[in-house]
């Protein structure tokens, strides 16, 4: 598996995820301001609707959030986030048999929404908040560590690297070894670059040619690139006109060793996926 040697996380108690092979992560915001899709489906009954929808898609993954992270979003109280992700992490995990992530750098969701069913933690803040570490290793679930400099608010204001790739490993190796110092074991981390994150256009192209660098940590490779601006500012087309660059994306970041597509568009990133997958099964007969 692209030099992992633990290619099986243990999402809870239900559900394991086979990362010999890739998986789609399908993204269901729980907030009235996302940058795609905000607003669409922050009630219940429509948010479990299409956990259910992107279920039979083909996602093994839903992403639950309840803070957006988009560039300049506020942020909201550790209560606020509780209501609306935890009420849905407990519905689906009684009605849905997937897993769930909760992309959340908040310790007291991070606790609740294991307690209610949750099987991986996605953090954007790779566990810097105070106590996110321990809450995080209390809960024995994966977790994603991604990287990003500042808070949402500042992070694109004048971003500047030096070498990219190599600064982004440089963190995602520092935030592996805080983990390791808590109890959460290699065997638990999937990293994520962050393509957007405190980067300018630039910036997430070139860290994108390199993505084969970060797989010299030897943890599985998460890639969120759907709808996002780097394809917006390439094809000068506006959030909703973006799929077909995102699915260009998708293909070069599973070409590159990503395990884990985080996406929108669920259908048609399984499309792409079972082409890969039919042109890599046929190259090993």
């Amino acid at each position: 598996m692209h030099g992992t040697a633990h290619p099986v996380l243990r999402c809870g108690s239900k559900h394991t995820l086979d990362l010999s092979r890739p998986h789609v992560m399908g993204i269901l915001n729980m907030t009235p301001d996302s940058f795609s899709d905000g607003g669409r489906y922050n009630t219940l009954d429509g948010a479990l609707r299409r956990a259910e929808q992107m279920q039979a898609q083909g996602a093994s993954i839903i992403d639950i959030g309840g803070e957006s992270t988009r560039p300049g979003a506020a942020p909201v109280s550790a209560q606020q986030e509780l209501d609306r992700v935890a009420p849905l992490v407990e519905r689906i995990n009684r009605e849905c048999d997937l897993i769930i992530s909760v992309d959340t750098s908040t310790p007291a969701v991070i606790r609740e929404t294991a307690r209610l069913g949750a099987g991986l933690i996605n953090d954007v803040r790779s566990l810097q908040r105070d106590g996110a570490l321990d809450a995080a290793a209390a809960t024995n679930l994966p977790v994603c560590l991604m990287h990003m400099r500042g808070e949402p608010q500042t992070m694109q204001v004048d971003p500047h690297y030096d070498d990219i790739a190599a600064e982004v490993i440089a963190f995602l190796q520092e935030r592996m070894t805080a983990c390791a110092q808590v109890g959460i074991a290699a065997e638990r981390i999937v990293l994520d670059p962050g393509f957007g994150f405190a980067k300018n256009t630039q910036h997430n192209y070139e860290l994108f040619q390199r993505l084969p660098q970060l797989l010299e940590l030897q943890r599985p490779l998460l890639v969120g690139v759907s709808r996002k601006s780097m394809v917006g500012n390439v094809l000068k087309q506006p959030v909703d006109q973006r799929l077909y660059g995102s699915l260009a994306l998708a293909v070069m970041a599973l070409e590159r060793g990503a395990k884990i597509l985080r996406v929108h568009d669920v259908a048609e990133t399984m499309d792409v996926l079972k082409i890969f997958n039919a042109v890599q099964t046929a190259a090993k007969e």
